[in-house]
């Protein structure tokens, strides 16, 4: 099928051999390569594609952006502007590295603009959520270990996403790789005309305080990120993990699996209210992360060294092993082991018998954690 893109067209489908709109008459292939299959999303500044770029042999499927602002005011559509135009800006820069998609064109056809971008095949966490479930610890480690980087690499480049969330984040099925997506949102820290006007963008649940109040910061995608995670942890929106007339934290009562501390303390850090007392860069948290959890002491037992024997030894084959100790203390044993090779030296003195029976008997008593009878 062939998706006319002419927002007022009403009878959008045609066959996908022809070139033109059978209702409206409208191009239907843009750039005369990418041809629109379906509509996959819409909102407030545009709507979005499935498409295939006819122009390679293959035929390989894309995304098509169509900016459409539906909002009304000057205001509101010059910022809508901005914010496409540095989609385009921040994908081209960023879309170099193999988990952010790569822009593959940029344009204006029929006196609207166009951002056509690699299309990733897969489910986003939301939708992963909603179909297996609230994710466990190994999970969020790994979405971590795999999403940070990314994020790293994004404010290297003096890029702040401002709209991290579950459903900007997608899972690639062919190497189950996370990929960040959305650019629609990001800005650049280093000064745009966007950056001055102190617009909060981005999804209520998962934002910052500072960057409600328009003021984003490189910790403020680490929030969205720590925000993210509780959602997939609890299954509930961030808001419902957040007791407001305390002003704290109180997602470890909905956990749908129990987390270690060591995970608890990162979140907890990553959701920082003052930004200040938050992680300030990835790398921060990355150190935190690499840091292998404390380990749990079992209490030191502090007794010689014995024979390799399991926990669980009855006490007969204690008596044997004790037994082989005595053996190679005694030299004049009168009822010698067998097999037991006997000291060539004949002259040595025997130790006590008696005595080594008692010091025997005290390690066997240290070794059961009570008396036992010989």
């Amino acid at each position: 099928m062939s998706y006319c893109l002419n927002p007022r067209c009403p009878k959008p489908r045609n066959p996908n051999d022809v070139r033109f709109c059978l209702t409206c008459g409208a191009k239907l292939l843009l750039k005369e390569r990418y041809r629109a299959i379906k509509p996959i999303g819409q909102g407030g500044f545009g709507r979005t594609f499935l498409a295939v770029d006819e122009d390679k042999p293959s035929k390989p499927p894309c995304v098509i952006k169509q900016f459409y602002p539906q909002a009304q005011g000057t205001n509101t559509v010059q910022k809508a502007v901005e914010l496409f135009n540095q989609e385009a800006v921040q994908l081209d820069e960023l879309g170099k590295h193999s988990q952010i998609p790569e822009l593959l064109a940029y344009f204006t056809q029929d006196d609207r603009q166009y951002l056509v971008q690699e299309f990733i095949n897969g489910q986003n966490l939301a939708q992963e959520l909603a179909q297996q479930g609230a994710f466990n610890e190994m999970q969020i480690w790994q979405l971590l270990h795999d999403l940070l980087p990314v994020l790293q690499f994004c404010h290297a480049r003096q890029v702040i996403h401002r709209d991290i969330k579950p459903e900007n984040i997608i899972l690639r099925e062919q190497d189950r790789k996370l990929v960040l997506v959305d650019f629609g949102a990001a800005k650049s820290a280093a000064g745009t005309a966007l950056n001055r006007t102190g617009t909060s963008i981005g999804s209520p649940e998962y934002v910052a305080p500072e960057q409600i109040r328009g003021r984003a910061l490189f910790a403020s995608d680490i929030y969205s990120l720590g925000a993210t995670c509780i959602n997939l942890l609890t299954g509930r929106s961030p808001f419902d993990s957040y007791d407001t007339n305390h002003g704290t934290w109180v997602w470890q009562q909905y956990l749908k699996t129990p987390v270690s501390n060591h995970l608890s303390c990162i979140l907890n850090k990553m959701l920082e209210s003052i930004p200040a007392r938050r992680y300030q860069t990835v790398d921060e948290v990355l150190q935190d992360l690499n840091q292998q959890p404390p380990k749990v002491n079992s209490p030191a037992i502090s007794t010689p060294t014995l024979p390799p024997t399991s926990v669980s030894s009855t006490p007969s084959q204690i008596d044997l092993e004790l037994e082989e100790l005595k053996t190679q203390f005694i030299v004049g044993n009168n009822q010698p082991q067998p097999n037991k090779v006997q000291p060539a030296n004949q002259n040595s003195q025997p130790a006590s018998k008696s005595e080594i029976d008692k010091e025997l008997e005290e390690l066997k008593a240290k070794y059961l954690g009570n008396n036992q009878n010989p």
